[in-house]
């Protein structure tokens, strides 16, 4: 119950239903706020404890200052926590661990259980093996359920141990499109009470629902596990970033353009660690769909959220997903009772403003690493022939000095390094493929799926192609992996599916595929192609991830693009292809066909849009969602509270969080002796930390599973091995292309062991066994923006178990240092303007921090004094950001100090 200090507690009558609400109105300055803040001001309303929680804390958001830096600490109760099955089944492997550890205290396991509703989908563990047959679909699902049977049992036992917790099964859709079009409510109804809906999630693009006026983002799995275990979520209040958007798109730009233009304007401007907010006349224009793409990349600009507020688009989405009648008009009475329905005209107090006039958006593509650098389409071939020279040895290669013109033959792109191969195809036909080939065009990721625009558009390219005579190169892998059932559906209502199966985009399967690397691999004469000679071959994804050794272990360079973009470079068939202008084929007459000639009008797309979807679709699809296919059915299902280990198990283990466990924390000691694991650049990723794509037979993660009897067609990924600590610690700084700068030449997990006496040259987990061995810490040294990307809680447990007790980066994206802190790990930063370069590191160094103590006294330091053996001596900004923070770093973690508060209650 809430202390109600304000008197705010209220009723709010939607049609016979009574619903107790909190009203703010109640707070003098609430009018002003943003609408997000409003969302969290009305969550320390209802939750207000006189605690945790109390009416200064309530007063502080009502007062905010939007020009002041965050300083005022907030708890933050999330209505729900969602959560995808690579990071879903380590939650849920952790809460069965600390089931047992409970009892071992002398406490009681049931505490452990879901206070809030908590819902997991499985999307990530489908691999596109087959593709480009009408049955590649079947066959995936087959290969799914083979290769994760453990898993799925696993799950399953979590629906029936745990209250609250469901399971969305396998072939469903995408996490964030089974969120928006189904699981989210947008204003919650518990209790009697109605209150916005709001939520984390375990993956980072849980901020699709934003689009939806869902105040939510990613967190990291331990984050989540404390949040179901009803641990409120400790925050800065934000700064929040208004970004007015005026116009609306030109025809021929699409919802993925106008994106990528968001992405790389706000990685430019900063917003790490704080909100966005879009607001202004061009909000009412842009669809429902548009705001979940945009809200969906809040990632890759770096922002925590990107909130869209409730209106009249809003409702319309509800209606046509299938709300019921009680919840559109329980949605529009609250949020209007509650000022968080849209002005258009309204500008509320935003701490930064940007702006973008939606017409001066065009046509780009995002690559060849980053999200954020993005490329106009039209200079894309010239870039390319740029960027290809940081990934190819041109000592002997043609085409370097200069560019011939792009107007040459289909079949003989010009530009850049050169090095054709010849590739016979396994039915005898030869082909030739080069530098820029495109040997992956993949229809995936939540970014696109959601959106019918796109979706609709890339359908209609393939038709016109279709028509046209024109079909994917043969080099192309091409796939089709929608966010729900209900793509399908109006593709076959629209009798789109024959065209873009002619062109090889068959469904592969619901699920996130290549965009989290489950690309599958390449055909077996492509690949060897492409290793023997070294090609710089490319990738072309309509998701919102490029990064470095993501995609698939062959594909050097990744380009991120709208769907009907991905179609037609996959009629290209190579990136040195300008297809603003230069001919994607011949038709059957033989003349070149364009982009233009296959690109569908606006009407187009809106007349299918609007006669192929309907409400209709949206209640068959979900009428059941939980309860899966006969497949999922059949799965025997464990039993009891506790979970029965298979300690032959390669799938899931027993962590050792809590092992030697007592109930009162050891004190916090200073760090002396460290050694570093690893120095790293700038933009590392938690993928390149702890890689989620296929495990390699010769690294120590491949050689544990040939050693417990796994053959490698049976590794999977090292995102479906998220249930095994073993495999996951092998697997940590293990990305194919990690560079680590203190073991030069090398690329991939490797370092130097100084335990030995000539320090050779060793992989990361063979080293760090033998540190942990002798006594000795780790810390690892990074650059700027250090952990972005994935809230991937692996990258930070991979790093407390190889040892590493310090991080020092120039800075962090906020969820890998909220993780690193919930791991015990402690994250430091290199003071303003300096670097381990400019200090002289070279990583040869040993550690010393002293000042770490004194969070001992109940206080953070600012900073701690690092010392080095070379005499090097720095004062290093602590990341402890929060007082919450300091008591999980006290505790050894967020979960050891969840399981001790759990305890004494």
């Amino acid at each position: 119950m809430s202390a109600n200090s304000f008197d705010a507690r209220s009723t709010l009558r939607v049609g016979d239903e009574s619903y107790e609400i909190f009203r703010l109105d109640k707070v003098e300055g609430s009018a002003r706020l943003p609408y997000s803040l409003k969302v969290l001001l009305e969550n320390l309303l209802r939750t207000e404890d006189g605690a945790n929680i109390t009416a200064d804390h309530i007063r502080a958001l009502g007062t905010w200052d939007s020009q002041a830096q965050p300083s005022q600490e907030i708890q933050f109760t999330p209505a729900r926590v969602i959560m995808q099955d690579f990071t879903g089944v380590p939650c849920v492997v952790d809460l069965a661990t600390m089931r047992e550890a409970v009892k071992e205290l002398g406490g009681d396991p049931a505490k452990i259980n879901p206070l809030a509703p908590a819902e997991l989908v499985i999307d990530h563990s489908v691999i596109a093996d087959k593709f480009g047959t009408k049955d590649a679909f079947g066959q995936n699902v087959e290969l799914e359920y083979g290769r994760n049977k453990e898993r799925y049992q696993f799950l399953r036992w979590g629906q029936t141990a745990f209250d609250e917790f469901k399971v969305v099964p396998p072939g469903t859709g995408i996490v964030h499109q089974v969120n928006i079009e189904h699981l989210a409510r947008t204003v919650m109804v518990r209790g009697g009470q109605a209150y916005p809906d709001t939520l984390v999630g375990t993956d980072s693009h849980t901020t699709m629902v934003n689009g939806l006026g869902v105040l939510g983002w990613g967190v990291g799995g331990i984050e989540a596990e404390a949040a179901m275990l009803g641990q409120p979520v400790s925050m800065l209040i934000p700064r929040v970033v208004g970004f007015k958007l005026t116009g609306e798109l030109k025809p021929g730009t699409t919802a993925t353009d106008l994106v990528l233009t968001i992405t790389e304007m706000l990685r430019k401007h900063g917003v790490v660690g704080k909100f966005v907010e879009f607001y202004g006349e061009g909000v009412a224009a842009t669809s429902l769909a548009n705001r979940a793409t945009i809200g969906n990349m809040s990632p890759e600009f770096g922002s925590t959220a990107a909130i869209f507020p409730i209106d009249g688009e809003t409702l319309n989405y509800l209606k046509l997903t299938g709300r019921s009648e009680q919840q559109v008009a329980l949605v529009e009475a609250y949020a209007k009772e509650q000022g968080l329905w849209l002005d258009p005209a309204a500008e509320p107090d935003f701490s930064e403003k940007l702006e973008l006039d939606l017409s001066t958006v065009v046509p780009s593509i995002a690559g060849p690493k980053r999200p954020q650098d993005r490329i106009v389409l039209a200079g894309a071939a010239e870039q390319f022939k740029a960027d290809v020279l940081n990934y190819v040895d041109t000592a002997d290669e043609a085409g370097i000095e200069s560019f011939p013109a792009s107007d040459a033959p289909v079949n003989h792109p010009n530009g850049g390094p050169s090095k054709p191969v010849t590739v016979t195809a396994p039915d005898g036909s030869t082909y030739e493929i080069d530098h820029g080939a495109v040997t992956v065009a993949a229809i995936t990721s939540c970014t696109n799926t959601s959106n019918p625009y796109v979706m609709v558009a890339a359908a209609l390219v393939a038709k016109k192609a279709v028509e046209k005579g024109l079909t994917r190169k043969p080099w192309v892998k091409t796939t089709l992996a929608p966010g729900s059932k209900v793509v399908t559906d109006y593709f076959d209502k629209a009798g789109l599916t024959p065209y873009l199966d002619k062109v090889g985009f068959n469904l592969v399967g619901y699920g996130c595929t290549t965009c989290i690397g489950n690309s599958g691999p390449l055909p077996e004469e492509v690949s060897k192609a492409v290793n023997d000679h070294d090609l710089a071959v490319t990738s072309v994804l309509s998701g919102n991830r490029n990064f470095e050794g993501r995609i698939n272990p062959d594909v050097k360079m990744n380009y991120l693009a709208s769907p009907p973009l991905v179609v037609a470079y996959a009629l290209a068939g190579s990136m040195k292809v300008n297809i603003t202008k230069d001919a994607l084929g011949t038709d059957q007459d033989g003349k070149p066909v364009y982009l233009a000639d296959i690109w569908p009008t606006e009407a187009e797309v809106n007349d299918v849009v609007a006669n192929a979807i309907g409400e209709d679709m949206f209640n068959k699809s979900y009428s059941d969602v939980f309860a899966g296919d006969a497949q999922w059915q059949a799965l025997p299902v464990p039993t009891g509270n506790t979970f029965e280990w298979d300690t032959e198990s390669t799938y899931v283990r027993k962590p050792p969080y809590f092992e030697g466990m007592g109930m009162e924390p050891a004190p916090v000691e200073d760090i002396t002796g460290a050694r570093v694991l690893a120095k790293l650049g700038d933009s590392v990723t938690t993928d390149h930390i702890s890689p989620a794509g296929a495990i390699k037979a010769d690294t120590p993660a491949g050689k544990y599973l040939t050693e417990h009897g796994v053959e490698r067609r049976d590794f999977n990924s090292y995102g479906s091995r998220r249930g095994n600590h073993e495999v996951m610690i092998r697997g940590t700084f293990a990305n194919i292309r990690l560079r680590n700068q203190i073991a030069p030449g090398t690329e991939g997990g490797f370092t130097r062991d100084f335990t030995k006496g000539d320090a050779p040259v060793s992989f990361i987990y063979d080293a760090s066994r033998n540190y942990i061995d002798q006594g000795i810490p780790l810390v690892v040294l990074a650059g700027k923006e250090y952990g972005s990307g994935s809230s991937r809680d692996w990258a930070a447990k991979g790093t407390a178990l190889l040892g590493v007790k310090a991080v020092i980066a120039e800075s962090y994206e906020r969820i890998h240092r909220s993780n690193l802190i919930g791991m015990g790990v402690l994250p430091l930063q290199f003071p303003e303007g300096q670097s381990a370069e400019g200090l002289g590191l070279t990583g040869e160094e040993t550690f010393s921090f002293a000042g770490v103590t004194e969070l001992n006294n109940g206080s953070i330091p600012t900073t701690v004094k690092v010392t080095t053996d070379t005499g090097l001596e720095f004062d290093a900004v602590v990341r402890i950001d929060t007082p919450g923070e300091a008591d999980y770093y006290r505790n050894g973690g967020i979960m050891q100090y969840v399981l001790r508060s759990l305890i004494r209650k």
